[in-house]
């Protein structure tokens, strides 16, 4: 019997000490890929720190779902706990700034909803800026406003949170007001497995980036054609540096040039510079390095796009004497391509977060580049802005579809279809951009025009059809006997008509398409006419008693006043107020001037120059009718159209 309890217990030692053995395998083997996963963290390697991070959470390695218990330490409950929602959390992070939003939502939400939660007051944060990408806009908005009211801490994260919800409520909106587009991914072979970006074409030849056909996912730029496979270009002359990266081409008008961007990894900083070459009868020249006037000392400079005259270069920097953070530059280039100059675009432009991949069309005058600075959906967003004379447009927001929950860039017009545009997006992917277009449908606007007083139809008026954003000037037609017009144009998000016709009020009619489904939009009008010095009555101009003080329903009628003033900027006019007989002539006289200059100083308020308008009251010296009947009993039905508005044009320049 002794003998078997002997046995019993040298087994059950023996089974200890196995175990002992195996703990201290797999927590040797834990803090193995720990340290792996910190290391490729550190050096912001995200995906490889996830794929171990992600080995630490589940166990995939280990075999155990914890931190495995360790024999030789004191290692509480607690502790093991802890040591677990860190890995969760920096999980998270590793897949949010791999901009994997869908796998980090996950992890945030494991963070956010332990109890221990407030060892990281920053994951409720990040748990809403990936709702918001993953478009759960009401959760995210949740989330965003029990960290603003609980966070203590920088005063930036409060910010970036107040303008997430900004974008969250801004995309809820645009996501109602979309306009009716086609966007389509494009096919294999232009995207596959990876990053697909950055498209550029003349005719039926294309040039992207990509990190195919390779397992570094080096970025490389490729060629091709309509009817081939894409081919990578090999370039000379950086080849002491290992693992180089090359993007964003962009070429002059005889694509003889092209300018590109080259980057490594020094340890965990980004060293970007931008490049040009030239093609000759032997290939692609070897790379040269653009002067430090675009690669200044100490900066980086990426996204070159050269305009199709081959003058002047666009690009983004974060060098010093920028807003903050990536910046859209332009340089002028001489006869050999090379920057003479380097000129910020601006605070109107660029914004203290990043401002990237400018495309720049000079007919126009229009750039369009992706921006994270203002208001939008989320991400990237890509704005226009137009220059006017060495002066930027505040930049306007593509909206909805043409701008995501997550980062949308490297906008390039189609040089075949003024409808359609080329535009990289990670908006259906885990990880990384592929390329898109974007077609905007043709719709028709059309409509009848007529007098306003006598409803008949009117011929010969012009017609003009402008894009509302750029004043762009889309088409012209002029209305035949039957007073109509039409025009079969893009669904872009805004409009302007405009009708003119000598002896009428020219006219404005602003057209927004947003959340427009049918692709027919009518729009009648009619046409106020009028003669120089002839007095056209104002209806509706109401006042209290004895009073000049304008009632609030008169404002709808001196509102169509301004209108017109806006839209005819060469006129003068004279407001004049009118009374009835009632009352002394001095007193009408005073009154009547009185309300007149309460029309004038409304009008005024809204932007019309007080030289363009004038004050006059007339009293009862100007009646249209008699105020009493013929045998001088008092006619009140008459005494009423003589208490009068009117305005008068004196003048057209």
């Amino acid at each position: 019997m002794p003998e078997v309890l002997n046995r019993m217990k040298m087994k059950n030692f023996c089974l200890l000490l196995f175990s002992f053995f195996l703990l201290d395998t797999a927590f040797a083997q834990y803090k193995d890929i720990r340290a792996r996963a910190e290391k490729e963290f550190d050096n912001k390697n995200y995906s490889q720190a996830a794929y171990y991070f992600d080995q630490l959470a589940t166990g995939k390695l280990t075999g155990q779902k914890r931190i495995p218990f360790y024999s030789h330490g004191n290692t509480s409950k607690d502790n093991i706990s802890s040591e677990h929602l860190y890995i969760c959390y920096q999980l998270a992070e590793s897949y949010r700034l791999y901009q994997d939003y869908g796998k980090a939502e996950k992890w945030y939400d494991t963070v956010v909803s332990n109890r221990d939660a407030a060892a990281y007051p920053l994951a409720k944060l990040w748990y809403g800026v990936c709702l918001r990408a993953n478009q759960r806009f009401d959760e995210a908005i949740m989330q965003l406003q029990q960290f603003t009211s609980g966070y203590k801490g920088e005063r930036t994260y409060n910010e970036l949170a107040a303008k997430e919800i900004t974008t969250c409520y801004f995309a809820k909106q645009q996501y109602i007001a979309s306009l009716p587009v086609e966007i389509k991914k494009m096919p294999a072979p232009w995207n596959v497995d990876g990053g697909n970006y950055a498209l550029t074409r003349n005719g039926a030849d294309f040039w992207f980036t990509s990190t195919r056909d390779n397992n570094q996912n080096l970025n490389h730029i490729y060629f091709a054609n309509n009817s081939a496979n894409p081919l990578m270009l090999s370039f000379a002359g950086n080849e002491q540096v290992k693992d180089m990266h090359y993007s964003t081409p962009s070429y002059d008008a005889l694509h003889k040039r092209m300018y590109l961007a080259g980057w490594y990894k020094d340890g965990g900083k980004i060293v970007a510079s931008i490049y040009c070459t030239t093609q000759g009868d032997n290939g692609w020249s070897a790379l040269q390095k653009l002067n430090n006037i675009v690669n200044a000392d100490g900066s980086n400079a990426i996204q070159p796009f050269v305009t199709a005259d081959g003058k002047h270069l666009f690009f983004a920097s974060d060098r010093v004497g920028g807003e903050g953070g990536f910046d859209i530059w332009s340089s002028n280039l001489d006869a050999d391509g090379n920057p003479t100059d380097a000129v910020n675009a601006g605070k109107t432009v660029n914004t203290s977060d990043d401002d990237e991949a400018p495309f720049y069309d000079q007919k126009s005058k229009r750039l369009v580049y992706s921006s994270k600075g203002f208001t939008g959906l989320g991400g990237f967003d890509f704005f226009e802005s137009y220059n006017r004379e060495g002066q930027w447009s505040a930049p306007h927001n593509l909206g909805y579809p043409a701008n995501s929950s997550k980062d949308d860039l490297y906008y390039f017009a189609d040089p075949d279809n003024d409808h359609q545009f080329y535009f990289s997006s990670d908006r259906e992917s885990e990880c990384c951009l592929n390329l898109f277009t974007l077609r905007y449908r043709s719709m028709t606007i059309a409509g009848n025009l007529s007098d306003c007083d006598s409803s008949k139809s009117i011929s010969g008026v012009k017609v003009s059809l402008l894009d509302s954003i750029s004043g762009r000037p889309v088409g012209v037609t002029t209305t035949g006997a039957s007073g109509n017009y039409s025009f079969t144009t893009a669904a872009i998000p805004a409009y302007k008509l405009v009708f003119e016709k000598t002896g009428y009020f020219t006219k404005s009619v602003f057209l927004a398409l947003s959340a427009r489904k049918d692709t027919l939009l009518t729009v009648n009008s009619c046409l106020k006419g009028y003669v120089v010095e002839k007095p056209i009555a104002i209806k509706n101009i109401l006042y209290d008693f004895d009073k000049a003080t304008l009632r609030p329903e008169s404002v709808k009628a001196l509102d169509d006043i301004v209108g017109i003033m806006n839209d005819n900027p060469a006129i003068k006019i004279e407001l004049s107020s009118h009374t009835d007989s009632i009352g002394s002539g001095v007193y009408n006289l005073e009154l009547s001037q009185n309300r007149a200059q309460s029309c004038v100083d409304y009008i005024i308020s809204k932007g019309i120059s007080k030289e363009r308008i004038t004050a006059k009251g007339y009293g009862k010296t100007r009646p249209l009718v008699p105020n009493s009947f013929p045998d001088g009993r008092d006619n009140p039905g008459n005494r009423q159209l003589n208490r009068r508005t009117e305005f008068t044009v004196l003048r057209k320049k």
